[in-house]
């Protein structure tokens, strides 16, 4: 198991990278948790309401971006982080955990008006060096098959290593691209 959690005794909560700030969500911080909730329910409604329906987007955020949901995947080990600007401004953010011997990239958005700037590329910096510093092997995350981000991923980079189609309940289905990228 690679704990890639900081030491409880480290009061680390923040993490700057070329001028993006990266702050850390932790499991008490209830105001932060319902700020993250509100972020991401208006980032992913943006990206993905278009790409799969309201009614279908709704269920996957009730089901991974309530406070209640933040809350327990902190608890199972995830970690949320805010990606802020030098000023403080919210930018967007990301969340993963380890799973065996790769960290799981399981969110990374930005507002629209921030893409294209070179943040993606920072946070991806970010997630690498927490990966590399946990020792593990690469990343991965799951990308929906039409999302056009997959060209961001690929230029970052990641490969396809399978398809994925998951049931999520309520007849809702992620049809998916896994992708990787090797640190080794």
């Amino acid at each position: 198991m690679h704990d890639i959690n900081p030491p409880e005794s480290k009061m680390i909560a923040s993490y700057i990278l070329c001028g993006t700030v990266f702050t850390e969500l932790f499991h008490g911080d209830a105001q932060g948790i319902t700020e993250m909730s509100a972020m991401a329910a208006s980032i992913v409604r943006e990206c993905f309401d278009p790409l799969i329906g309201r009614k279908q987007n709704d269920h996957m955020l009730a089901l991974f971006q309530t406070e209640d949901a933040i809350r327990k995947q902190i608890e199972d080990g995830s970690r949320y982080f805010f990606v802020k600007d030098d000023s403080g401004k919210n930018l967007g953010f990301t969340a993963f955990y380890p799973k065996e011997d790769i960290l799981y990239l399981s969110k990374f958005y930005l507002y629209r008006t921030e893409r294209g700037k070179g943040y993606a590329r920072r946070m991806m910096d970010f997630i690498i060096s927490q990966a590399r510093q946990a020792h593990l092997a690469g990343i991965e995350l799951n990308v929906n098959k039409n999302n056009d981000a997959r060209h961001v991923y690929e230029h970052l980079g990641f490969r396809i290593v399978r398809r994925e189609k998951k049931d999520i309940g309520r007849g809702f289905f992620m049809d998916d691209y896994v992708y990787r990228l090797d640190l080794s």
